[in-house]
C-alpha cells in the first residue's frame, strides 16, 4: 500500500480515485484476477478487497496495540525494579577511578590513623579491614574508667596530634592527670617484601606527669586488633609469657597476604588477652569492661581473663607496667613461609631503628611546614606552635568510613520503603569515604559544608589528598545532582550520631563550600604554584569533576531558587515549629542564625546568593581553563555570575539603607518571644514548656539582624572598591558596639533582638553571639582584599585587618596554652573557648591566618 493511501483530517485511510493516476509517484496496483473480471465483476471485487483491507488493517492495529501493551508493561515492570531517583548514582565515570587515584598514590595511603573518633586507631581505606586500637584505664573521681572513644566528658586535660603528614607519620599526646601517653604511627615499605600497602608500627610511651621518680604507679593498656569481615584470628604462642618479644596474633588476608603483629619492649611488664567473637567493634570497650568485671568479682584481680571465644575476629592484650614504659608494636605483612627477613623487618620497625625512623619523620615534618606556610618572624615559637597543632589535627583527623546514608522519604512515597529500610527512609547505595572531621570527640564523620574549608588547609599540604577527598564525596552525587550534607555511614559512626539527625533530607542542601577549594587550585595553577605534572593532574581532575559539578550547580539551581530572579532560599525551615523562637535553617550551615520569623516561598537569602556567585564563577573558570565554554552553553555560567555579581541588583534585592547593611528577605515580624506554657502531652500528662508567641502580624520586609550574614556580599567582594556602601560595611565591622571584640568579630549584632537569645528551653545561642573562625576567616580575607586594591577605603580596611587579624591569632593561641586546646567558637565577651574541643575543623584556618592565605571567594 505504499504511497496509495493518504490520511484524511479525520485520520481514516482511503484509497486513490484512480488505478491508473501517477500522481504522488505511484498508483495502487491490483492482482490479476481483479484486472481480468468484466465490469460488474471488477466492481465486486473491489469491494471485496475494501473489506479485506479494513480486517487487514484492523489485524494490524490490534497487533500494534498488543505489542505496545506488552513493550509498556515490560518497561513498568522494569522501571519498578529501578531504584527510586533519589538514591541512583549520578550516570558518570567516577572520579575515584582515574588513573591518579590508582597505583602508588592508592597503596601509599592504604593503612593510616583513619579511626578519628577513638583516641588512637588503625585502619586501611577499604571495606571490612583490619582495625587496630587502644583503650587504657584512666581514673575519674577515684574510680577506674575506660578510654576508648574521644569524649568531652573525659576531661583530658590536652590531646591530639603534634605532628602528622596524612601518609605516613604522626605523634599524638594524651595527657590525664598524672599520665602522658604519645602515640607515634609510622609506616615503611622496607625492602618491598611486605604485602600491599607495606607494613608499619605503633610506638607508646606512658610517662609520669610532673612526679618524683619514688612515686611511680601503674598502667594499664589495653592494645586489640580486630577483623571487620569476621575471619579468625590466631593467638600467638608466647602471649602471655611476655619476655621482651612475643609474637600477640596473625591472620591472613587478601589484600596483605600473611600478617602478624608483635609485641616488643625493654621495660618489666606483664601480658594478658581476651578474645572475641563479634560482628561489632564499636561496643568493644563494654566487652572488656565487662571482662574486667567479672575477673575482679571472681579473683580481685584487674586483668582480662585471658581466655577466647571460639573462632575469635578480635583479641585484646592488656599491657600493664610501672611508669614509665615504652612498648613498641610492629605489623608486618606479605609473610611467606618462615622466611628470614620477618626479623629484619621487626628490628627495623622497633627500639633504635624505630627511634630514628621517627626522628627522621619529625624533621621531615618542620621541614615541609615550614615550605607549606611561610609564617613570618612575627610570631614566636609558641604562636608557631599552635600551628603546627592546627595543621598535624586537621591531616592526622581524616578518616574513612563505608556505610550507606540514610535517605528520608515522605509518606506518601513509603510504598516504594525496601524492607530493610526503616519507617520513613531508604538506604543510599553502600559508599566509602576519604573525609576530614571537623571535630574528634563530637563531630567524627563527614560534612559537607565544613569540607570546602577543611580542603583550604589541606590542599596546600598535599594536593592529592585534597582532589582525593573532593573527589569521593562528588561520587556520593545522585541522578539529580543531590549530595547528603552529613555523612554518617558505618555501625562505629551510626553510634556516635543521635536519631533524629541521621537521616537525610534530598530537598535540602548545604553552602557548596567544595567550589571554594576548587577555585583556589584553579588560582594556584594561574599563579603558577604547581609544577607542570601537578597542574596536568588537577586538570584531568577538573576534566572528569566538571560534569559532576555542573550537576550539583543545577540541583542548586532548581531546587533552592526563589521567586525573583537571582533570588534563591534555603529548603528545610519548619513553619509549623511552636517550639523554636525563631525556626532553624539548618541546611545553611548556620544553624540558628535569625531569619525571617515566618519560614515561606518568598524567602531570599543573602548568604545563598553569594554561594550561587562563588559556584557559577567557578564553573565559568573551570570552562575557560578546559576550554569548554560550549559544553555548559546551556547554562551560561559566566552570565550567571554577572546576574548574581550585579550591584545594583543585589542592592535592590537585600540592601537596607538605614542600617547600612545587607539582610534577608522574607515574612517577619520582630514581636516574637518565648513564653513558658502548660502543655498536656499525648499521654495525659500535664507540663511546662517554652512555646513561641508571636504578638505581632508578619509581613514581606528585610529582616533588620546585622551580623555574618549581612557581610557575605563584602566575602565575595561584590561590593565596589570606590563604593560608599564599602565604608558602611567597615564601619559595621570595626563598630564595637555592634560586631567588634577583641577576640574576633561574634557572629550577630550585640544590638539584635535575637543576640545570646536561646532558641528553644533547650537549645542555647549557638550562632547568635559566639566567635566562629570560619566567618572571620572569610571577613578577614576580603578586608586583605580590600586593603591591597586601590580605592578611598583602603588604608582603613588595611588597619581593620591588621587588629582583627592580631586579636584572633593572639586569642585561639592563649586559648590553646590555657586549656590545651583548639575550639569550636570563643567567647563572645572573655574570648574563652566553647562548644567541643579539639575542633581542628575550619577553626585550624587559623594557620591560614598566620601565613595570611586567603581563597579567592
Amino acid at each position: 500500500m505504499t504511497g496509495a493511501s493518504r490520511r484524511s483530517a479525520h485520520g481514516r485511510i482511503k484509497s486513490s480515485s484512480s488505478s491508473s493516476s501517477s500522481s504522488g509517484g505511484g498508483s495502487l496496483r491490483y492482482p490479476p484476477s481483479i484486472r481480468r473480471g468484466g465490469k460488474g465483476k471488477e466492481l465486486v471485487s473491489i469491494g471485496a478487497f475494501k473489506s479485506n483491507l479494513k480486517i487487514l488493517v484492523g489485524l494490524m492495529l490490534l497487533g500494534i496495540a498488543i505489542i505496545y501493551f506488552v513493550i509498556n508493561r515490560i518497561v513498568v515492570s522494569h522501571e519498578s525494579q529501578k531504584p527510586p531517583r533519589v538514591i541512583t548514582p549520578f550516570p558518570a565515570p567516577k572520579l575515584m577511578d582515574l588513573s591518579m587515584f590508582q597505583g602508588e598514590h592508592k597503596e601509599s595511603l592504604y593503612w593510616g590513623t583513619y579511626r578519628p573518633h577513638v583516641y588512637f586507631g588503625v585502619r586501611a581505606r577499604t571495606p571490612q579491614s583490619l582495625v587496630a586500637g587502644l583503650m587504657w584505664l584512666g581514673v575519674k573521681d577515684e574510680m577506674y574508667v575506660m578510654r576508648h572513644f574521644c569524649e568531652n566528658s573525659d576531661d583530658l586535660s590536652s590531646f591530639g596530634w603534634r605532628e602528622h603528614n596524612g601518609r605516613d607519620f604522626g605523634r599524638q599526646e594524651l595527657v590525664e592527670n598524672d599520665m602522658i601517653l604519645e602515640t607515634s604511627f609510622v609506616k615503611s615499605k622496607g625492602d618491598g617484601s611486605s604485602g600491599y600497602g607495606g607494613d608499619w608500627s605503633v610506638r607508646i610511651d606512658v610517662k609520669n606527669k610532673g612526679l618524683s621518680g619514688d612515686a611511680k604507679r601503674s598502667a594499664h593498656l589495653f592494645f586489640y586488633l580486630a577483623d571487620e569481615g569476621g575471619s579468625v584470628l590466631n593467638l600467638g604462642r608466647d602471649a602471655l609469657d611476655f619476655q621482651g618479644s612475643s609474637r600477640l596474633v596473625s591472620g591472613s588476608r587478601e589484600d596483605v597476604g600473611d600478617w602478624q603483629i608483635h609485641l616488643r619492649s625493654e621495660n618489666q611488664l606483664e601480658t594478658h588477652y581476651s578474645g572475641f567473637k563479634t560482628p561489632h567493634i564499636y561496643n568493644l570497650s563494654d566487652l572488656v569492661q565487662r571482662n574486667l568485671a567479672l575477673q575482679a568479682r571472681k579473683f580481685g584481680r584487674l586483668q582480662l581473663s585471658d581466655t577466647s571465644e571460639d573462632s575469635s575476629n578480635i583479641y585484646v592484650f592488656q599491657i600493664s607496667g610501672k611508669l614509665p614504659f615504652t612498648i613498641d608494636i610492629p605489623f608486618v605483612s606479605g609473610i611467606r613461609g618462615e622466611s628470614s627477613n620477618v626479623e629484619k623487618r621487626l628490628i627495623s620497625l622497633t627500639g633504635l631503628p624505630l627511634s630514628d625512623l621517627l626522628r627522621k619523620k619529625h624533621r621531615e615534618f618542620d621541614a615541609k611546614f615550614t615550605e607549606c606556610f611561610n609564617i613570618s618572624e612575627e610570631h614566636d615559637s609558641e604562636t608557631v606552635r599552635v600551628g603546627k597543632t592546627a595543621m598535624a589535627n586537621m591531616i592526622g583527623g581524616i578518616g574513612y568510613f563505608y556505610g550507606q546514608s540514610k535517605i528520608y522519604v515522605p509518606k506518601s512515597s513509603q510504598a516504594s520503603i525496601s524492607p530493610e529500610s526503616g519507617d520513613n527512609h531508604l538506604l543510599y547505595w553502600p559508599a566509602e569515604l576519604y573525609t576530614a572531621v571537623p571535630s574528634r570527640p563530637f563531630f567524627p564523620r563527614g560534612f559537607l559544608w565544613d569540607e570546602g574549608f577543611h580542603q583550604l588547609l589541606i590542599w596546600r599540604w598535599d594536593f592529592r589528598i585534597t582532589l582525593d577527598i573532593v573527589g569521593r564525596w562528588l561520587d556520593l552525587l545522585n541522578i539529580d545532582g543531590w549530595i547528603p550534607r552529613e555523612q554518617i555511614l558505618g555501625a562505629e559512626a551510626l553510634s556516635k550520631v543521635p536519631e533524629e539527625f541521621v537521616v537525610q533530607y534530598p530537598s535540602n542542601g548545604n553552602p557548596p563550600t567544595l567550589f571554594l577549594v576548587i577555585r583556589d587550585l584553579i588560582d594556584g595553577i594561574k599563579t603558577e604554584k604547581f609544577i607542570a605534572s601537578e597542574k596536568d593532574e588537577i586538570l584531568s581532575f577538573l576534566e572528569r569533576a566538571s560534569v559532576r559539578l555542573d550537576a550539583w550547580f543545577q540541583w542548586f539551581n532548581t531546587s533552592q531558587t526563589g521567586k525573583e530572579r537571582g533570588s534563591y532560599f534555603w529548603h528545610g525551615r519548619d513553619n509549623t515549629t511552636t517550639r523554636e523562637l525563631n525556626p532553624k535553617t539548618l541546611s545553611s550551615g548556620l544553624d540558628d542564625y535569625p531569619r525571617a520569623s515566618h519560614p515561606s516561598e518568598d524567602e531570599r537569602h543573602v548568604d545563598l546568593r553569594c554561594w550561587m556567585y562563588l559556584a557559577a564563577d567557578c564553573m565559568h573558570s573551570i570552562a575557560e581553563l578546559l576550554g569548554k565554554e560550549d559544553k555548559f552553553s546551556k547554562e551560561d555560567y559566566n552570565s550567571t555570575a554577572k546576574l548574581l555579581s550585579n550591584f545594583e541588583l543585589l542592592n535592590q534585592m537585600h540592601y537596607d539603607k538605614d542600617h547600612g547593611a545587607y539582610f534577608d528577605y522574607g515574612n517577619h515580624t520582630e514581636k516574637v518571644k518565648l513564653i513558658w506554657k502548660e502543655v498536656i502531652s499525648e499521654n495525659g500528662h500535664l507540663s511546662r514548656q517554652l512555646v513561641r508567641k508571636t504578638s505581632g502580624k508578619p509581613k514581606l520586609r528585610l529582616v533588620p539582624q546585622v551580623g555574618y550574614v549581612s557581610f557575605f556580599p563584602f566575602m565575595s567582594r561584590i561590593i565596589p572598591a570606590e563604593s560608599p556602601i564599602l565604608e558602611k560595611q567597615l564601619d559595621l565591622i570595626s563598630n564595637r558596639s555592634i560586631l567588634w571584640s577583641d577576640y574576633g568579630l561574634v557572629s550577630l549584632a550585640k544590638t539584635s533582638s535575637m543576640y545570646m537569645k536561646r532558641n528553644t528551653e533547650h537549645d542555647a545561642p549557638y550562632w547568635r553571639g559566639p566567635i566562629w573562625m570560619n566567618m572571620n576567616y572569610m571577613i578577614l580575607s576580603s578586608l586583605h582584599h580590600y586593603s591591597t586594591v586601590d580605592g578611598p577605603y583602603r588604608e582603613k580596611a588595611r588597619g581593620i585587618y591588621k587588629e582583627l587579624r592580631s586579636n584572633l591569632i593572639r586569642n585561639v593561641v592563649r586559648n590553646y596554652y590555657e586549656t590545651g586546646y583548639i575550639w569550636e567558637q570563643y567567647d563572645q565577651d572573655k574570648g574563652t573557648g566553647k562548644g567541643t574541643r579539639l575542633f581542628t575543623g575550619w577553626s585550624a584556618l587559623t594557620l591560614l591566618i598566620m601565613s595570611e592565605e586567603y581563597p579567592i571567594f
